[in-house]
């Protein structure tokens, strides 16, 4: 079974929004509580062109996603870097998705305009942090403690690609 990538459609956001509600219930990203599809519908639709979604397919089946967001939105100079996030359906870890997403959200940044990519996760990721460094990225800040999940304080941190 090959994985394939595309730009996300309308018709992604379901399954986008339901995977994104399983990093929620596993406490990998800061929101506590689920999103709904309603919810999240103009979040999807500022990701035009310029900041675009990804998914990634088994048999038309999606089973991650990846995003690109302004870093800094408003702020000028900050228009050559983004953020990228990325999120696999639970039953598809360890299956190369996540790299899929990445290589091909890297691939982009060039004709996006993108020069460096930041990734913004809770320092406990450790499956994640690995993947990014595996990619190039690097640690490039550390907020100590600042996420709080029921008294459990996790930080936050920030690692970096320069991409030209």
């Amino acid at each position: 079974m090959a994985i394939t990538t595309r730009t996300a459609e309308p018709l992604d956001l379901a399954a986008i929004v339901e995977i994104y509600n399983q990093a929620i219930a596993t406490h990998s990203t800061g929101h506590l509580d689920p999103l709904s599809e309603d919810g999240q519908r103009h979040w999807f639709e500022d990701h035009a062109a310029d900041y675009p979604l990804l998914v990634a397919t088994l048999d038309d089946t999606v089973v991650g996603w990846a995003s690109f967001s302004s870093y800094r939105p408003g702020r000028g100079a900050f228009r050559h870097t983004a953020e990228i996030s990325y999120y696999v359906d639970a039953a598809h870890h360890r299956q190369g998705v996540a790299s899929e997403l990445i290589a091909r959200s890297i691939e982009r940044c060039a004709a996006l305009g993108f020069k460096t990519l930041i990734a913004i996760l809770l320092a406990d990721n450790q499956a994640s942090i690995a993947l990014l460094v595996k990619f190039g990225f690097q640690r490039w800040a550390h907020l100590p403690d600042i996420a709080d999940f029921d008294g459990r304080e996790v930080g936050h941190v920030f690692y970096g690609l320069r991409v030209v």
